[in-house]
């Protein structure tokens, strides 16, 4: 099985909604949205705040957190938590595929801790510039 994770956006909408469509409100995150329900069997997106959430899970309000210029203490408990969660969702299991749809913020400290576990793993726009990403995602969607 092939999951998407995509990451939450700082723009988000004003009042609390499912996360899949709080995070509208961003180009990138409705461009990566579009992509994972065509091309992955699942997704989830990947919060600041919440974590892994489900994206048609129960209603969020909106945040401003980021890991974006986090410290690496930070980012190394936040994915902690990210991979117990992927672990208890059984999104671990021999087979499957986690593809990051997501700056490097979001994987850089999860990715070693996946490395044990018998999953592949894809990040196809790492290192592209946003504009870049956009781009990738127009051609692929």
């Amino acid at each position: 099985m092939e999951i998407g994770l995509v990451s939450c956006t700082k723009s988000k909408r004003d009042q609390p909604a499912k996360p899949a469509d709080l995070y509208t409100e961003s180009a990138f995150f409705r461009k990566a949205r579009e992509y994972v329900e065509a091309n992955h069997d699942d997704w989830y997106i990947l919060s600041a705040k919440h974590h892994l959430l489900d994206p048609f899970g129960p209603p969020i309000g909106p945040y401003d957190d980021t890991l974006s210029g986090a410290p690496i203490a930070r980012k190394r408990e936040w994915a902690e938590t990210v991979f117990n969660q992927l672990e208890k969702e059984g999104l671990l299991d021999d087979g499957n595929r986690l593809v990051f749809h997501a700056g490097r913020d979001y994987y850089t400290e999860l990715i070693p801790l996946l490395e044990d576990t018998p999953i592949d793993i894809k990040t196809p726009t790492d290192g592209l510039q946003f504009g870049k990403t956009l781009a990738w995602y127009n051609e692929h969607i």
